[in-house]
């Protein structure tokens, strides 16, 4: 059935019939070989006279998969990878982001990020730009991160001269108005306000336990703009900022779906020798300061609804360490998530999370496993809620859970969790936008592209032993404690980290002399 279909719809019925008279008809051709009799000497590994050569597709070098990057006169890197398909996902990274606030008034980042496509030299409004990208078919955003401010456009690969245009004139000569500087504290004021009232604790909790565990410095800086701040923040503040941090060698024009040479042509004609709307001028020194883990606490006292949030942290590696792997893998093995998810050994419900805690501890609702990694740190963290009055408990399940980490590790649970990881690796990168943001971080950070069956070889190799290893070095450490909600019973830091100390992973008994 399958080859009947496939014929019809490689054949149009309009095609079988206007055969070529010099080969006669196909009821001919069929006639004549299919006894067998007219030709008896031809051999079933030679063609059959008279018939049309069949065309093979052949399958594409492995060079035309590769992530290519050019490097411009002016330290711009353009990277490219190709793929199958009408649109292209093209845009720029910059090496800029929270983390490098420490000398500027913290928010700068989120600013940027809402001011992202608004009116520049060549463009009058948002508007203007957004009917520019729909006669392409596109469409734009803009992403701030810690450690990276992405512009991204996703379009008709044929308007691939007009998107770099855009892109070059959004991140090097956006206008930024005193209306626009208005409307975007406007809209971040009512961002802050929703993160404080929204259920879902995420986003909150994540800035906590940065805070907590790189207290005032890099990555533990504020991601969100200071609400004291959105004042402060105008253009002359936005403009010493990037006179710093948007210069050529800081950034990479990525794309996905377009050839290289096009790309580099398009780079070339404008994002070089292109002077910026803040000048040229002598910059502050960029700041180039590691990432300084100091472990800690960071509380806040709310009313969330009946549930208290905890998140227990400690610092793996950056994403250049070769531990990096080891630790995604115990990262996936950890697994966990919501009490009410359901599904199979695709949802992680074979993950430890699952299995020793939320599968024996009917009053938890949550318990998942984070992986935060940067280009010198990063940060392996176990989220939980539950009932307050039972925090205590809640932690010690969590503390002892870290403590297993070092124990054995099943032979059956380390290959379902690299399966899972590479998994979800090749699922996630058959998207297109995704492969554009995994070529531009890994470009901007280390000048080339891991490809994804030498991530998977990687995680292949990753042993028991590799896991204990890394976790005995983690466990080392000083925790990072991020807790939200009403903390009435939550243990002291010092508990937890002499729970972190132990060999069970339990909280010291409290003796009280008065229940």
């Amino acid at each position: 059935f399958s080859s009947a279909v496939w014929w019809q719809q490689a054949v149009p019925p309009s095609s079988v019939t206007s055969w070529h008279p010099a080969q006669g008809s196909p009821g001919t051709a069929r006639c004549r070989y299919s006894g067998g009799g007219a030709y008896p000497s031809v051999s079933l590994t030679c063609p059959l006279p008279g018939v049309p050569k069949a065309v093979f597709a052949a399958a594409e070098s492995r060079e035309r998969f590769e992530t290519r990057v050019t490097v411009l006169e002016n330290g711009l890197r353009v990277a490219s990878q190709n793929k199958f398909g009408q649109f292209c996902t093209v845009g720029i990274l910059v090496n800029s982001g929270s983390r490098h606030e420490a000398k500027y008034l913290s928010g700068i980042s989120h600013f940027l990020e809402k001011l992202a496509f608004s009116s520049t030299a060549q463009f009058g409004s948002k508007d203007e730009i957004l009917l520019t990208l729909e006669k392409h078919g596109g469409i734009c955003d803009c992403q701030a991160s810690r450690d990276t401010i992405m512009y991204a456009v996703s379009a008709d690969a044929r308007g691939l001269d007009t998107v770099v245009n855009l892109l070059a004139d959004v991140t090097l000569q956006p206008r930024l108005s005193d209306e626009e500087i208005e409307m975007t504290r406007m809209a971040i004021r009512f961002e802050l306000e929703d993160l404080n009232m929204r259920p879902d604790p995420e986003p909150l909790l994540t800035e906590m336990i940065h805070a907590a565990a790189f207290r005032d410095n890099t990555v533990g800086l504020n991601r969100f703009c200071p609400v004291e701040n959105t004042d402060k923040i105008d253009r002359a503040v936005l403009h010493s900022y990037l006179s710093s941090y948007y210069t050529p060698d800081r950034m990479v024009l990525a794309g996905v779906g377009i050839e290289h040479e096009q790309l580099v042509e398009c780079a070339r004609k404008y994002l070089l020798g292109v002077e910026p709307v803040w000048g040229s001028g002598r910059s502050r020194a960029v700041d180039r300061s590691v990432a300084q883990y100091t472990g800690g606490i960071v509380k806040v006292e709310k009313d969330m609804s009946d549930l208290t949030h905890i998140m227990i942290g400690l610092e793996s590696c950056s994403f250049l360490e070769d531990d990096f792997i080891p630790f995604a893998v115990l990262n996936m093995m950890m697994g966990g998530g919501g009490s009410f998810s359901a599904g199979g050994p695709g949802k992680g419900m074979f993950t430890r999370l699952y299995l020793n805690v939320l599968n024996r501890h009917h009053w938890m609702y949550n318990a998942t496993s984070y992986h935060h990694s940067y280009e010198d740190t990063g940060l392996l963290c176990i989220h939980a809620s539950a009932d307050p009055k039972q925090v205590r408990e809640m932690v010690e399940i969590i503390t002892r859970e870290f403590i297993l980490m070092a124990g054995a590790v099943g032979e059956v649970e380390l290959e379902r969790a690299k399966t899972q990881l590479k998994s979800m690796l090749m699922m996630n990168l058959e998207s297109r936008p995704v492969i554009f943001e995994d070529v531009g971080r890994q470009v901007l950070a280390t000048n080339t592209r891991k490809l994804p069956h030498e991530l998977c070889a990687l995680i292949s190799q990753v042993k028991p032993t590799d896991i204990k290893r890394v976790v005995t070095k983690m466990l080392h450490k000083k925790p990072a404690v991020a807790a939200l909600g009403d903390l009435t019973d939550l243990p002291s830091y010092e508990h937890i980290q002499a729970a972190l100390s132990s060999k069970d992973g339990r909280l010291p008994r409290l003796y009280r002399l008065f229940r």
